[in-house]
């Protein structure tokens, strides 16, 4: 079955975040030290609009989005608040525990599902679902695994990637932006980032 056929039949597209949405930086703030004296620090993520506005889309499409990541992070969950994004697993080390769940929300068959991801903590959820993605940036063992590789990196543009491939596969991407640009789109895209 090619990319395409398997795109066709996507209505829950889910992300990895570290490598995926972003460029695979973690950056800590120090912010002082805790009360037995130990330092204490903020961790600093980048996200491009690109992607944010991608999952907008893909919203104003109808499929639904999820985060799937090992790591626990504010700035994450307040930038999937902000893009209103249908589930949000954090420290989730076995991803596919988190993946199902979705499905089962969702009602969809895992055949119904993409994931995408960069590193091995990925392959599981990715060996299951319908539509495999790997990042241009991905760790060889990903692509080998993948159905399709993004032509962009994470953080660079690889959510979008994965997003107008499905919606152009199932021939409703630019029905989808015409929604997301009328007047008729009624629902805001993003949040307030909690600003």
């Amino acid at each position: 079955m090619s990319a395409a056929e398997r795109a066709r039949r996507v209505k829950v597209i889910v992300f990895d975040v570290d490598g995926v949405l972003t460029d695979g930086r973690l950056f800590f703030v120090p912010t002082g030290k805790d009360s037995n004296g130990e330092p204490t620090a903020v961790e600093v993520k980048g996200f491009t609009a690109h992607d944010g506005l991608g999952i907008a889309i893909a919203r104003a499409a109808g499929l639904k989005v999820g985060i799937i990541t090992k790591r626990q992070s504010d700035t994450v969950a307040v930038r999937m608040r902000d893009l209103k994004v249908d589930h949000l697993y954090q420290g989730a080390h076995f991803k596919t525990e988190a993946l199902a769940k979705i499905a089962t929300s969702e009602a969809v068959g895992l055949e119904e599902m993409a994931y995408v991801g960069d590193d091995i903590i990925d392959l599981p959820p990715m060996r299951q679902v319908g539509f495999a993605v790997a990042t241009w940036n991905a760790r060889e063992q990903v692509k080998r695994e993948a159905h399709w590789v993004t032509p962009h990196a994470g953080g660079l543009g690889a959510g979008r990637d994965v997003i107008d491939f499905i919606l152009e596969s199932q021939g409703r991407l630019d029905e989808a932006i015409g929604f997301y640009l009328s007047k008729e789109n009624k629902s805001p895209d993003i949040g307030s980032g909690g600003m």
